[in-house]
């Protein structure tokens, strides 16, 4: 079975993005947000700056104010079946997804413009609960609106894809969302296991 097949037309943005509507059904978005409802998740510290947003990371964590990826708790098991899906989409094998954050973005929550950090490579993440947008617009960044500049509807149980010039060559940023919204995103370790550097 193809992956149009299983989900259906793809959409492609830049070189290297994807993204994919109803990537889950609203029964597995439903036992998703159950289980997301009984974990510990705390406020995002970046420095001195705490954010509006919550969440709990595995496998590793950034800590922004020593600039380093330190160790996380394993991915539990209740992401697994999921990782193992994004992994088919992304041709990879699943173990190649070290890395889980789940985030809660509670109305009015916003991300800042940033590329993920460069110890990761492929990027994946999976919308739940509700829509957000996501912006998009080329690194290194220029002064005033640039109008290569994009963004695309994230809407609830969609997942989008990004690796090579879409990783590395975009940033990436939220707007204040309109209604509570959670994310699931994968990353795989870049380097690690024949990794995918095109930086």
């Amino acid at each position: 079975m193809n992956q149009g097949e299983l989900f259906g037309t793809t959409l492609r943005l830049r070189p290297g993005m994807v993204y994919q509507p109803d990537f889950l059904t609203r029964d597995e978005e439903t036992a998703l947000l159950d289980e997301i409802e009984k974990l510990p998740l705390s406020e995002a510290k970046y420095k001195e700056y705490t954010a509006k947003r919550r969440i709990i990371s595995y496998g590793a964590s950034y800590d922004f104010s020593s600039n380093e990826l330190i160790p996380a708790g394993p991915i539990p098991l209740l992401l697994y079946p999921l990782r193992e899906r994004v992994a088919a989409w992304a041709e990879v094998p699943a173990s190649r997804f070290t890395h889980a954050l789940v985030a809660e973005y509670k109305t009015g929550t916003a991300l800042g413009w940033h590329r993920d950090v460069p110890e990761f490579e492929i990027i994946s993440g999976v919308s739940l609960g509700g829509s957000c947008r996501m912006r998009l617009r080329p690194y290194p960044p220029k002064k005033g609106r640039d109008p290569r500049s994009l963004s695309i509807e994230l809407e609830a149980r969609s997942a989008y894809l990004m690796r090579g010039e879409a990783r590395w060559g975009w940033q990436h940023s939220i707007p204040p969302t309109k209604s509570t919204r959670y994310s699931i995103t994968f990353r795989t370790r870049r380097g690690l296991q024949g990794g995918e550097c095109t930086r």
